[in-house]
């Protein structure tokens, strides 16, 4: 099957067709500057268009059989993908509060589908699915109980596609049943988040009710005292204010002025002090949380990295792995330095825990899962 997946941000659309069938990818590209002006595209709908015109060659020489899009947001109605139509979409916009960043401009690519090919089947794929799997005592916040009945205020996780994607080839690699693996797994990129695999499912998520909590991100604060909050506003802060304080301008960036690992790290190599406090905060709260997520599964069979730093930054996985000698995590110092597309194991073999590294692909994954839907609802 012939699957363009689509992932809409809110000034950008990143874009791919896939043969399901040989996942071979004929086609790819991004739109970028939506709606700013200065040349870009005035809305989703002219991008589409310009998605078009790219694939055009493409498209006459085998049409598309369906669309895959990326949701961030699928709330506690979504499990699983769904097929879009009116209802679907309308049920993605109400979600738009939950995730403001994200949905409305998911939404926006979907539209600009129907409006381009009417007729063409459209699979929401959301990031959210995954982690429906997690029990209460992990997604419940303590709060008072009328804060989840009517605003939805829970746990939610995020980045689930890649984390349900890595967790299945983490567990062919070590030649475990997926319905036997217990796993701790670190999508690392500029979004950050931990996973705690049981069984082959999720029980514990290091983000929450947005992509806000947890570990340090490039960007984004992660876990920090709630007064803060608070106190800032008496300061005289608004509350968009204080949105982009912590989505925008802290994080990497904030302790040392770049969100570039690659940066971080060679900055640090020379010297730089900022830099090494960055990556000592970054890799100290990083394995904290491994070694609750460890406990939280009853032990697990492999530490897993992946996404950009996971898959690419050697430095920071060794940092990583430094601080979790209690668990007996040792990296094979040469296998950590390989670059490879594949899955790897870079731990020694005397580890107590493997430590793999496993690329994502959530395009893959999105294509998979679109075809599936499709070929049920045929």
């Amino acid at each position: 099957m012939r699957v363009l997946v689509i992932n809409s941000g809110s000034s950008s659309l990143k874009y791919q067709v896939r043969d399901t069938d040989t996942n071979e990818v004929a086609a790819s590209g991004l739109i970028d500057r939506i709606g700013e002006g200065a040349g870009g595209p005035a809305d989703h709908g002219e991008a589409m268009d310009l998605v078009a015109a790219a694939l055009e060659g493409e498209l006459v020489q085998k049409p598309l059989d369906a669309v895959g899009h990326r949701v961030v947001h699928g709330g506690e109605r979504f499990s699983e993908p769904v097929r879009i139509n009116n209802e679907i979409t309308r049920a993605i916009e109400r979600l738009n509060p939950l995730a403001p960043l994200h949905n409305p401009a998911n939404v926006l690519g979907i539209r600009a589908i129907t409006a381009k090919w009417p007729d063409m089947p459209q699979v929401a794929v959301f990031d959210t699915a995954f982690h429906r799997t997690l029990p209460e005592h992990a997604w419940r916040y303590a709060v008072p109980d009328s804060l989840y009945r009517q605003y939805g205020i829970r746990r939610y996780g995020f980045h689930g596609t890649s984390h349900e994607f890595v967790t299945g080839r983490a567990a062919e690699l070590m030649g475990v049943p997926l319905t036997d693996f217990n796993a701790v797994v670190a999508h690392l990129g500029n979004g950050v988040s931990l996973t705690a695999i049981q069984g082959g499912a999720s029980v514990d998520t290091s983000m929450g009710f947005t992509p806000l909590e947890g570990l340090v991100m490039g960007t984004r604060s992660g876990d920090i005292d709630p007064s803060i909050l608070i106190f800032l506003q008496r300061q005289g802060m608004s509350a968009d204010e204080i949105d982009t304080l912590l989505n925008r301008e802290s994080g990497l960036k904030g302790l040392f002025g770049d969100n570039d690992m690659r940066a971080i790290v060679d900055a640090a190599a020379a010297g730089n002090s900022k830099a090494r406090v960055a990556l000592d905060i970054a890799s100290y709260r990083l394995a904290k949380y491994i070694g609750g997520y460890h406990v939280a599964v009853g032990g697990a069979h492999a530490l897993v990295f992946t996404a950009g730093i996971g898959e690419n930054s050697a430095d920071f996985r060794a940092l990583v792995a430094s601080r979790l000698g209690a668990l007996g995590v040792k990296l094979d110092g040469e296998a950590n330095l390989v670059r490879s597309g594949g899955p790897r194991v870079v731990s020694a073999p005397d580890s107590a825990i493997p430590v793999l590294v496993v690329p994502t692909d959530e395009e893959q994954a999105i294509a998979e899962a679109t075809a599936a839907v499709v070929q049920r609802s045929a």
